[in-house]
């Protein structure tokens, strides 16, 4: 964490501090729209702010869209000498200011997931890449966190800083605000945020409240993965799951997709959309053969990569947050947590 002086949010200062940057950055918030429903969108004061929730979806789609455009691209061709036909290409890339106020941890710990295969390694994506390093990411530690989180199973920590810019920390009246970068400390600045004084202490006593018992021991869990992998425990444990996908769609650190060509006439465009690798269409090939047919298959490799060979990957990280929200969404009621309890006991 950067070491700097922390401030004071008044609650009641929020929407004036959303405003002023809403004139440099793109502001998203969480926005309860229905009963059951709180989603990111762009900050309006006409919508009321629900920062004590965890939204139904993550904040992943403002950094990753379901849908984008990558690049546009356009036929010329020479009537007279084909041979001099030729294919201009223009990048469409977008990467405004933005800023995502009122994440929590989980979901900024996802994005690391996000950062540690798409900026730091060998191939680097150039989308994300500029949306990240564009964005500032705000982020309320929890106080009441919900029945189905498990983040401290996974190395996170309901009062976890990483992937975040600012943290904030609900106190009497407001929040305490505390940078932990560069664009975190520049933020800060603004007029909203006033010395902290007894607040700060406030804050920390909060934060030792709080805890997540540690339900899950994974310790090993990649190589139990492996040992396991040709049981019949998997065809056990995804009876009932009926691949809806609907569990990767709600994850904050799912990042499957699909390229497309959309072609009329001589020009086009190449899209990127979200994907599953719960879908039968993922893995087909183009000569009819699949290599994970059936759904026994495809949640084996949902589990799989996320608890053994992302970690093998990327020294011990983990392809999960532990945010829960994929207990919440199951039609099935199939949850993670228990399987990979009975994956441990199985191994």
């Amino acid at each position: 964490m950067v070491s700097r002086e922390a401030r004071f949010l008044a609650t009641d200062n929020i929407p004036a501090l959303l405003r002023r940057l809403g004139n440099t950055y793109r502001v998203f918030a969480p926005v309860k729209v229905s009963d059951t429903i709180v989603l990111f969108q762009e900050f309006a004061e006409s919508a009321g702010l629900a920062l004590d929730e965890q939204t139904t979806l993550p904040p992943k789609e403002l950094l990753f869209p379901q849908t984008e455009g990558l690049v546009s691209y356009r036929y010329r061709k020479d009537a007279e000498d084909l041979e001099k036909s030729e294919v201009q290409v223009e990048e469409t890339l977008e990467a405004p200011p933005t800023i995502i106020f009122g994440v929590r941890p989980c979901d900024a710990r996802g994005l690391t997931v996000f950062d540690a295969v798409f900026t730091d390694g060998q191939w680097r994506d150039p989308y994300y890449k500029a949306r990240r390093e564009a964005t500032t990411i705000v982020t309320v530690l929890c106080t009441q966190p919900e029945s189905t989180c498990f983040c401290t199973s996974v190395g996170g920590s309901p009062t976890g800083i990483e992937g975040s810019d600012i943290i904030l920390t609900i106190v009497t009246g407001g929040y305490v605000a505390e940078p932990v970068t560069e664009k975190g400390e520049t933020l800060l600045q603004d007029e909203a945020f006033t010395p902290a004084g007894d607040k700060a202490g406030e804050a920390g006593e909060a934060r030792e409240k709080v805890s997540v018992e540690r339900e899950l021991e994974l310790d090993g869990i990649a190589e139990q993965l492996l040992d396991i992998f040709g049981t019949d425990f998997w065809e056990q444990v995804t009876a009932k799951c009926i691949s809806c996908a609907a569990c990767t769609y709600v994850c904050p650190t799912c990042f499957c997709f699909t390229i497309t060509d959309d072609t009329t006439g001589i020009e086009g465009s190449r899209i990127r959309t979200w994907d599953s690798c719960m879908f039968y269409l993922y893995t087909l090939e183009a000569s009819g053969h699949n290599p994970r047919p059936t759904k026994t298959e495809r949640y084996r490799n949902r589990i799989g990569h996320k608890f053994s060979y992302h970690p093998t990957s990327y020294e011990g990280m983990f392809g999960c947050s532990g945010c829960g929200r994929c207990i919440k969404v199951c039609p099935a009621s199939l949850d993670i947590r228990q399987v990979l309890r009975e994956a441990k006991a199985h191994g």
